[in-house]
């Protein structure tokens, strides 16, 4: 592959996938057969990271029913976690834009073509998503739409406008839309928050490298014309998984608050993130006192207050447990 053919690429789709197999063809025969993309030189990258199942027979399939009509890619990224998937398809992406999907979201038909003609009309734009729509196996609780935000979706309306990037309400990784040259100038190649491991749910991958491309100046937008509809299975509305990804949402709060944070503001950040969710925790217990055990959303929200409580510790704890790592290891 010659530079010249690298730089020739407009867009990657890139997709992690962990134990994908059956997942998998649904989300490519959907981008195989996108609409308003006959100008458009393209590819699909799947990055496996380290499934136990038959995804690179799934890939290796496809690649020979598709050889000569799509650039599908495959590549085995041995270091578990989310942030390593998504760094690997950065590092293999030959295209100037790279649109990352989960191996359980289904885009839209012109949802690269929104997403392609969004980048050319945005050129301030560093990175941009759109509108993320809950395919449920069963009915979600009631008031579902309080904390749906928490499992990738997204629904802001019909006219784009920026992310709000100071208050962490920016979009998921999944459906995301990034320049490649926007995210080699300003994201870190380690990232600290490396996604959700084995029965760790601690999440802010996501967040934190659109807190860095924030941080260098550039805009985080939402576009309502690109739609993709997430599958989300029963098991992941039950109880316990959603109180363990709310305590994970939460740890992470004063991690990713510090990324934009400047050193003489970091104390204060500190003190505000323990007293601003101990408020909110408090008028949880008030307000849903006497139906906490019925009210799973309510709930919800009382574990990711409290584990934002404590993120300033959880994360001094994690700093203190490196610094001691590293003078063993000397």
């Amino acid at each position: 592959m010659t530079e010249l053919a690298v730089e020739s690429l407009d867009i990657s789709i890139a997709i992690p996938t962990y134990n994908g197999a059956t997942r998998l063809p649904k989300i490519l025969d959907k981008l195989l057969t996108q609409i308003g993309v006959e100008k458009l030189n393209w590819e699909i990258i799947i990055v496996d990271n380290n499934s136990s199942d038959n995804t690179s027979e799934i890939i290796q399939n496809y690649q020979k029913i598709h050889d000569g009509s799509c650039h599908l890619r495959y590549f085995l990224e041995t270091e578990q976690g989310a942030a390593f998937a998504r760094v690997r398809a950065v590092r293999e992406a030959r295209g100037q834009l790279i649109a990352f999907l989960d191996d359980d979201n289904l885009p839209a038909p012109d949802w690269l073509a929104q997403a392609y003609s969004f980048g050319l009309e945005h050129p301030q734009a560093g990175a941009w998503s759109g509108q993320i729509h809950g395919d449920f196996e069963v009915k979600p609780p009631e008031n579902f739409e309080r904390i749906q935000a928490f499992l990738a979706i997204r629904e802001h309306g019909e006219n784009p406008h920026l992310f709000d990037a100071d208050n962490l309400r920016l979009p998921p990784g999944a459906a995301l839309v990034v320049r490649k040259q926007v995210w080699c100038e300003s994201v870190p190649k380690v990232l600290i928050l490396k996604g959700r491991l084995g029965k760790s749910m601690i999440g802010g991958e996501d967040l934190e490298p659109l807190l860095y491309l924030h941080k260098a100046g550039w805009q985080i937008w939402y576009n309502p014309t690109m739609h993709t509809y997430h599958q989300i299975p029963h098991w992941r509305l039950e109880k316990d998984y959603l109180l363990t990804l709310a305590r994970g949402c939460g740890l992470c709060i004063f991690q990713l608050r510090l990324i934009n944070t400047k050193n003489w503001q970091k104390p204060i950040v500190f003190i505000k993130t323990i007293l601003g969710n101990l408020r909110r925790v408090l008028q949880h217990l008030i307000q849903y006192r006497g139906e906490l055990r019925s009210n799973l959303i309510a709930l919800f929200e009382i574990e990711f207050y409290l584990a934002s409580m404590i993120s300033p510790f959880y994360y001094l704890k994690c700093h203190i447990d490196k610094v001691l790592k590293n003078k063993l290891a000397v």
